[in-house]
């Protein structure tokens, strides 16, 4: 981790890494949470459920965001008493195909840059209930603030980034919906339904951390095709997601702490089991550096 991110660490509570676990066990970093605390308002896993539980993009992101604002005021408990559903609710478009079943798309083209800003918007539609249904699923009443303050800021980015990329499509003649979308992004939530490290280990490390990889020589085609409008926005949220990851690598490490296992053998190990696919070079190695994420994670995994 370098002193950037160990400035935003000590800015916002978080725990950090390993030299802070113990600190966390202790007790330092946790929130009141006991019966007193503010009945009357809706708790932050019940808000995050809400948002699970909204069909429409719009509302989702309006949500996301009061919610966000609402926790960053430490105006809110933590647990309340929703569950989230097994699957989120969608709206009625796009039409959701098997991953196998989407036509291949190209950059060349007006067409082909909708289309990859209709498949990334849907991907970071589905971005935003992950990190909302991470929230709602795995907080418990010894779960640190620090947690719920990178949560919560990740899914408020990723409510921005739909919004963004829906924007940009409405000023390309379309918008989100009006494409196919594969169905198969909800796939790993479901299998890590119950195990926080494997959620982390696929999610954030795996999917995100690809994010990484791709991204700036999109951010390039697309530059080089004169939609310096889209590059920007592509640009912005492969920034943000140099966070993601390294929030994702943060508390799977601190989890890995408070269960005493090894975090690179059981990364490897959570992975073959949940992902079940070798991980693609090249890698990114400077922006997973930024995020912390070391290269022995990942490079026993790849092709």
């Amino acid at each position: 981790m370098d002193n950037a991110e160990d400035n935003i660490v000590a800015s916002r509570g978080h725990p950090g890494d390993r030299a802070k676990v113990e600190t966390i066990r202790a007790g330092h970093h946790f929130r009141r949470r006991g019966p007193g605390v503010r009945r009357a308002m809706e708790a932050l896993t019940d808000l995050a459920v809400q948002v699970l539980e909204t069909a429409d993009p719009l509302r989702k992101i309006e949500l996301s965001h009061q919610a966000a604002a609402a926790w960053r005021q430490r105006a809110i408990p933590v647990l309340g008493t929703r569950r989230p559903p097994p699957r989120p609710a969608r709206p009625a478009q796009p039409e959701l195909r098997r991953p196998g079943d989407m036509p291949k798309r190209r950059l060349g083209g007006e067409a082909g840059r909708i289309a990859l800003l209709h498949a990334l918007a849907h991907i970071e539609l589905n971005a935003i209930d992950l990190s909302w249904d991470l929230i709602a699923r795995f907080a418990t009443a010894d779960t640190p603030d620090g947690f719920f303050d990178d949560w919560v800021k990740v899914a408020d980015e990723e409510a921005t980034h739909h919004g963004l990329l829906s924007r940009r499509l409405g000023e390309l003649g379309s918008g989100y919906g009006a494409l196919p979308a594969h169905d198969g992004l909800w796939q790993a939530a479901e299998e890590t339904a119950e195990d926080l490290l494997g959620r982390l280990s696929v999610v954030p490390l795996v999917l995100e951390a690809r994010g990484l990889d791709v991204t700036p020589e999109t951010v390039e085609r697309l530059e080089r095709a004169g939609d310096a409008d889209s590059a920007r926005i592509l640009h912005r949220i492969y920034t943000d997601e140099i966070g993601h990851v390294a929030a994702g690598r943060r508390w799977f490490e601190w989890e890995c702490g408070r269960q005493a296992l090894p975090p690179v053998p059981t990364y490897h190990a959570l992975v073959r089991r949940y992902f079940r696919a070798k991980l693609k070079r090249p890698f990114n190695v400077p922006a997973r550096d930024l995020a912390g994420f070391a290269a022995a994670f990942y490079e026993p995994l790849a092709d």
